[in-house]
């Protein structure tokens, strides 16, 4: 099996494009080919970047022509949730479209696609897209293959590891374990900072709690476990974290993944792991894994445009 998996895209079309040549894919009969290879997302397809729908017509086609995959990223996830009404709360939807924030990171989404005849199809679409992909020997998530989270989420998925409206309605309510998984899942697992610590964000939204290196084996304090740029380490403390945080026990085949804002020349992080996000939303390239069924990843197997 030999496949390609690309990072979070955020609407960058002439990035993928580039990068899928770059691969030797070729736009044929409709569809960008290759003749012995095919490419999974890891999610984030949406959002941020100047052409949104010429990015997901390119994925569409790739995925109706049997040469991608598409996993679900938070992003695609709250478009979902910005369109679903809450039956609950007549008049609002699952994902607040009055809470700040929200509205602002979904707006290059929302300029291109809210139109009558496309905004349903398109949401139509993101819903058939899994949570993961589990191919054996190699593990696809948009941000953290958490087994606890994967197995919780069983009796709430639709076929092919989808999403169901009972799942919709649970993952949008805070304190509903499915709440919790998909969170862990599409956004990756947080720790409360410690009483007194706060930080901003990529966007400058302050807050208390911070992203952990989940890949790693040993979780042992805030500032070696928290995923912040560099010139906020020294903010955090030098303690260590609640017990349940100090060792990762994934056990499986290696798991690629996206979601975390990377920066620099691209490289795995071990042979277990990789991340394929380097920051294409911005000015980083856009990344991917040439996977040819190696049981460790490496460095050499990374390509991008």
């Amino acid at each position: 099996m030999n496949i390609d998996v690309i990072g979070d895209v955020h609407g960058q079309h002439d990035k993928l494009v580039a990068l899928l040549a770059r691969l030797g894919y070729r736009e044929t009969r409709g569809a960008w080919r290759h003749a012995g290879r095919t490419v999974v997302f890891v999610g984030d397809v949406i959002d941020r970047g100047p052409a949104q729908l010429a990015t997901i017509r390119l994925v569409q086609n790739m995925m109706h022509a049997g040469t991608a995959q598409c996993v679900m990223g938070n992003h695609e996830f709250n478009a979902i949730a910005w369109a679903t009404p809450d039956p609950d709360r007549p008049g609002e939807y699952l994902r607040p479209h009055g809470k700040p924030g929200n509205r602002q990171q979904h707006q290059a989404f929302l300029d291109e696609i809210d139109k009558p005849a496309l905004y349903p199809q398109v949401i139509g679409w993101l819903r058939t897209l899994p949570l993961w992909i589990d191919l054996g020997a190699l593990r696809i998530v948009h941000a953290c293959w958490h087994q606890p989270s994967i197995d919780a989420l069983g009796p709430l998925l639709g076929p092919g590891n989808t999403v169901t409206e009972e799942l919709m309605l649970g993952a949008s309510r805070p304190g509903h374990f499915a709440f919790d998984a998909v969170e862990t899942i599409c956004k990756g697992p947080e720790v409360v900072l410690p009483p007194g610590i706060e930080i901003a964000d990529k966007e400058g939204k302050i807050r208390h709690e911070v992203r952990v290196r989940w890949w790693i084996s040993d979780l042992c304090t805030y500032r070696r476990a928290a995923i912040v740029p560099p010139d906020q380490i020294d903010q955090l403390p030098d303690q260590p974290l609640p017990p349940e945080w100090r060792s990762h026990p994934y056990v499986g085949p290696p798991v690629l993944f996206g979601h975390y804002w990377f920066t620099g020349t691209p490289e795995v992080i071990s042979g277990q792991f990789a991340c394929l996000d380097y920051s294409a939303a911005r000015s980083g390239p856009l990344v991917a894994y040439r996977w040819d069924g190696e049981p460790e990843l490496s460095s050499d197997k990374l390509d991008w445009a």
